[in-house]
C-alpha cells in the first residue's frame, strides 16, 4: 500500500465522463512525494484520477482519498489534471472548484477553448498547458503528445485488426494461402508511425502518406512504403517549427487523385492528420470511401477534431452502405488508461521538477525558460502565451504559425490526446 501524509497531496476524479487517465499513478506518485516531501509540506497539491476505470485498477483504491472534490480542492496550491476543467456553461462547473491564485497543470485545449483560458485569467489562476509544450530536446521528458500518440496508434492497429475480420498476416496452409492484409497509414507523426511499426510486427503490407517531405526516411525506416506527390517547389510541408501545414489547393488535388488510386485496394485505412488549431483536414472523401473494398476498415484518430473522413461520425462506429466499417473512437488513450495515465504521470513529474529548487526546497519558477514560456497560458490575471495574445491590431497567430508555443508530438501532424 502507498503511504502518504494526507495533508500532501490529495485525490479528486476528473470530471469528464470520457476520461479514463490520471495524472498520477502509484509509483510515479510516491516517487513525487519522496522526492518533493519538504517542498510539498508548504504547498499543497492535488492530483486527479480516473472516474471510468479506476475500479479495475485495485491499485487505485489502495490510496483514493476519501474527501470530496470541494474538500480536497479547498485551498490548493497546484492542482494537477488531465482535461481542463469545464465550466458552468458546459457542464458541471469544474473550474469553479479550483482556488483562485492556484497553478493548473493539465491537457488545457488553449485553441479549441479560447473563453476556457480567459476563465483562468479572470480567476487569477496560473495555468500551463502540457501540449504546447516547446519541440526542444530538454522538454522530451515531458512530452505528452508523444506518450500518448504513441499509444493511441497502436491501439488504432488494434482496433482496426479486430474489426476487420480477416487475418493480418501472410499464412501458408495445407489447405491453400491466406494473403496478408494491407495497412494504409494517413500521417506519419508520433501515432502514425506506431501504427506502422504495429501493423508490421503483426504482419501486415504497409503503406503510408504525410504531407512532409521529413517523413518519407521514417516511414520507409519503418518497412513501409512511402505514398506521396511531389510537393511544390521548396515546400517541405511543414513550417520553420516542424509543424505540419495545409498545403496549397494544387497540392491537395494532387494528393487526392493519388491516394485515391491506392486506397481502393487496401484493407485498413487509419488517419491520423490534424493540424494544431484547425479542424482535421479531410483526406478521405466519399468517393474513396465508395471505392474500398466490402469488409474494409477505415479508423479515423482524428475524429475529436472532426475527423480525417468525410463519413466519419465522431465517437461512433458505423458502416458504410458499400461495406465499409468506419471507427471514430474518442480519446483512444483512455482506452489504455493504466499505461498512458502511468506515462502522463510521469511527463508531469518531470515538469513539475523544473519548477523546484531543490536545494532551496521551494518551488521556484523561472519565467524566462523557454518551457515555462512555451506552456504558460496564463499569470497574474492576464493571457500570456504568445500565440494566444496578438501584436496589437492584429489578431492572433493561427496554431500551425505559432511554432514558438509548443507542439503536438515529434512530429507534428497529429495530437493524439
Amino acid at each position: 500500500m502507498l503511504q502518504r501524509n494526507e495533508d500532501v497531496a490529495e485525490r479528486v476524479p476528473e470530471l469528464a465522463s470520457y476520461e479514463g487517465r490520471a495524472t498520477e499513478d502509484p509509483e510515479t506518485l510516491l516517487e513525487l512525494l519522496e522526492t518533493m516531501e519538504e517542498v510539498l509540506r508548504e504547498v499543497s497539491m492535488v492530483v486527479s484520477y480516473a472516474n471510468l476505470r479506476s475500479s479495475q485498477d485495485t491499485r487505485n483504491q489502495e490510496y483514493q482519498a476519501q474527501a470530496g472534490r470541494a474538500e480536497a480542492l479547498a485551498g490548493a496550491d497546484i492542482v494537477l489534471k488531465v482535461q481542463r476543467p469545464l465550466t458552468k456553461v458546459e457542464s458541471d462547473d469544474g473550474l469553479s472548484d479550483v482556488p483562485e491564485g492556484a497553478m493548473l497543470i493539465g491537457l488545457q485545449n488553449p485553441y479549441g477553448d479560447p473563453s476556457g483560458v480567459e476563465a483562468y485569467a479572470k480567476r487569477n489562476i496560473t495555468a500551463f498547458s502540457m501540449e504546447m509544450l516547446p519541440r526542444i530536446s530538454r522538454a522530451q521528458s515531458m512530452d505528452v503528445l508523444s506518450s500518448q500518440s504513441n499509444l493511441t496508434g497502436y491501439k488504432a492497429v488494434i482496433d482496426g485488426a479486430a474489426n476487420y475480420g480477416r487475418g493480418m498476416p501472410m499464412l501458408m496452409t495445407a489447405a491453400g494461402r491466406i494473403n496478408p492484409a494491407k495497412v494504409f497509414v494517413m500521417g506519419a507523426g508520433v501515432a502514425g508511425l506506431q501504427a506502422i511499426a504495429t501493423a508490421r510486427r503483426m504482419g501486415a503490407i504497409v503503406s503510408a502518406t504525410d504531407v512532409r517531405m521529413a517523413a518519407k526516411e521514417e516511414v520507409e525506416s519503418l518497412g513501409a512504403a512511402f505514398v506521396m506527390v511531389e510537393p511544390d517547389e521548396g515546400d517541405t510541408g511543414q513550417t520553420a517549427g516542424g509543424y505540419a501545414k495545409e498545403m496549397s489547393e494544387d497540392y491537395k488535388r494532387r494528393q487526392a487523385e493519388l491516394v485515391a488510386g491506392h486506397i481502393r485496394d487496401q484493407d485498413i485505412v487509419i488517419t491520423t492528420a490534424l493540424i494544431p488549431g484547425r479542424p482535421a483536414p479531410v483526406l478521405v472523401n466519399d468517393d474513396m470511401v465508395a471505392s474500398m473494398k466490402l469488409g474494409s476498415v477505415i479508423v479515423d484518430i482524428a475524429a475529436e477534431q472532426g475527423g480525417n473522413c468525410t463519413q466519419t461520425k465522431p465517437g461512433e462506429k458505423h458502416t458504410t452502405d458499400n461495406g465499409v466499417t468506419i471507427l471514430a473512437e474518442l480519446n483512444l488513450p483512455s482506452q489504455l488508461a493504466a499505461d498512458t495515465s502511468a506515462l502522463y504521470a510521469r511527463n508531469l513529474l518531470n515538469f513539475i521538477e523544473l519548477m523546484v529548487d531543490k536545494d532551496e526546497k521551494k518551488i521556484a519558477i523561472d519565467w524566462e525558460d523557454e518551457i515555462i514560456v512555451g506552456t504558460c497560458l496564463t499569470r497574474d490575471g492576464k493571457v500570456v502565451h504568445p500565440a494566444l495574445v496578438p501584436a496589437e491590431g492584429a489578431s492572433a497567430a493561427p496554431a500551425e504559425e505559432a511554432d514558438e508555443a509548443g507542439g503536438d508530438d515529434d512530429t507534428p501532424s497529429e495530437l493524439g490526446v
